[in-house]
Parts: C-alpha cells; structure tokens; sequence
C-alpha cells in the first residue's frame, strides 16, 4: 500500500469520524465503526442501507456489512486464484502476478504445513492456504476506505476456529483410528484413579485450542482499528486544530502497523491452525 493510499485512507476516515462525532458527543460512534450493523457509512456522502430480505421460519437472513464483506473478500480470492491457475496453463514459468502469489503458496506450504505437520502435510494444506488468504484478504480488505474489517468480528473467527477444529479432530482419527486417537489424548502411564480427572481436562484442553485462535485474531484486529478511531477522534472531542497533527501522526504510525498484523494475524492464525493438526495427527510425537 503506498504513501498516498494511506493519506487517503487516513483523510476518508477523518471526515467519517468527523462527521459521526458531530452526531454523537460520546464514544458510542467508535463502536458504530467498528461493530458488525446494517448499514454502510459513506460520510460524508452518506449511508447505505442493506436491503432487507424476508425472514425464513422466524430468523433474519438480511447480510450485514460484515457478511458483505466476506463475499466481497471470497468472490475476490476465488477470481484471482482462478487467473493465477489459469495463467499456469497457459505457461510453465509464472509471471509478475501470477509470481507473487507462487511465492505466499510455497511459503504455507514449505515453512508452515511441511514442519508442523511433517508425513501426510499435503492433504491440509489447501484448507491452510484457503484459510491464510481468506483472512489475509478479509484484513487487508478493513484497511481499504469505507470498507470493514469482518476479522474483528467474534462470530467469524470463531468460526474460522471451528473449521480448524473439525479439521484436527477429523486429521487424527483418521490417521490414528477412532478409538486410538481419543485414547491417545490421555498420557500413558497415568494411574487410573485420576483418569476421572484427566479426561475432562484433556478435553477442555481441546476446546481452548480453537477458543484462542477465535479470540486472538478478533481481538487483534479489534483493538488496531479501535485505536486508530480514538486517536482522530480526538480532534473533534477536544475541538481544537492543534492536536490534529499529533493524532494524524500517531494514527498514520498505527496504520502503518496495522498492515504489518494484517499479515502477522493470517500467518499465526494459519501456524497454529496447522500446528494443532500436526499435534493430532501425530500423537506418538
């Protein structure tokens, strides 16, 4: 992302902020931004406001900008990696485009999948890679003006977490059988009086592997985006021109940062994910 996007970014949102605390004179306006809703802000232009659908045996299944988002980030993720598939086709040696992206795919696959995982990596990788440039997209998407980051929302990285749960689980017994795999969650050796012990401990340890991605992830790209709406945000509360370039300052620093975790959140969130399925598929080690 260049100098100028960056600028622009940072002067779109001040006039957003600028135009939802005139409205509201508490804080109320920063979660308004950065919470899941219905509408998006186009301030000073304006809001735009998702149709509503009808209700299907009693739930709303109206998108929310968030939702909005994702399809946004998976229609783009499933267009690019279509061009880059097809430009192999037509030639064994990538270009510039289709280069770059050979770069991310290898990387997953030889620095993540193939040492956490060790025999039998290739069969989890697509879902690594599916899983890395989906949250990658979806981070790099909320930095864009007027978009939202639907990563800082619980419900999809919780989601996301889920998926990486049934996939460890369904990895080890595959690879270890039903029986031996859920018998290998207990340490061998432990006397059996403490079995009424270990086993719910065991299993909660299962349960808080994909509770940690959920809430690392959210929380990450939640508080970066927080703390860039209190800084500029500053400006209107203590209305006055001389605190702007400190909090522009400060902001754009942020900013900057928040492209460095964009890309930091996709590689844990995938090293941990591919980690725990290597933890379960290989038990013996």
């Amino acid at each position: 992302m260049t100098g100028n996007a960056v600028l622009d970014t940072l002067k779109v949102a001040t006039d957003t902020l600028g135009h939802s605390a005139g409205k509201n004179s508490d804080s109320g306006w920063i979660l308004h931004h950065v919470m899941d809703g219905k509408t998006i802000d186009f301030a000073p232009f304006g809001e735009f406001h998702i149709p509503q659908l009808p209700t299907i045996f009693g739930i709303d299944i109206t998108p929310t900008k968030h939702v909005f988002f994702m399809w946004l980030s998976a229609i783009l993720l499933i267009v690019i990696m279509m061009l880059v598939a097809r430009s192999y086709k037509k030639s064994l040696i990538p270009k510039r485009f289709s280069g770059f992206f050979e770069i991310i795919i290898v990387f997953v696959r030889d620095e993540i999948a193939k040492p956490t995982i060790g025999l039998g990596f290739e069969k989890f990788t697509p879902y690594l890679l599916s899983a890395f440039f989906f949250i990658l997209f979806g981070n790099f998407l909320g930095l864009l003006p007027y978009s939202s980051t639907f990563t800082s929302n619980i419900g999809v990285t919780a989601t996301l977490a889920v998926f990486t749960f049934i996939m460890t689980q369904f990895g080890g017994m595959r690879q270890n059988g039903i029986i031996g795999y859920w018998k290998g969650l207990v340490p061998l050796g432990i006397p059996v009086w403490l079995l009424p012990l270990m086993i719910p401990v065991e299993f909660l340890g299962l349960l808080t592997k994909p509770f940690a991605l959920a809430v690392r992830l959210f929380a990450n790209m939640l508080a970066g985006h927080t703390v860039i709406l209190a800084l500029i945000g500053l400006i209107f509360f203590m209305k006055t021109i001389f605190v702007a370039p400190v909090s522009i300052g400060f902001a754009l620093f942020i900013y900057l940062l928040e492209i460095l975790v964009a890309l930091i959140q996709a590689y844990i969130f995938t090293m941990l994910s591919s980690l725990f399925i290597g933890m379960a598929v290989h038990q013996d080690h």
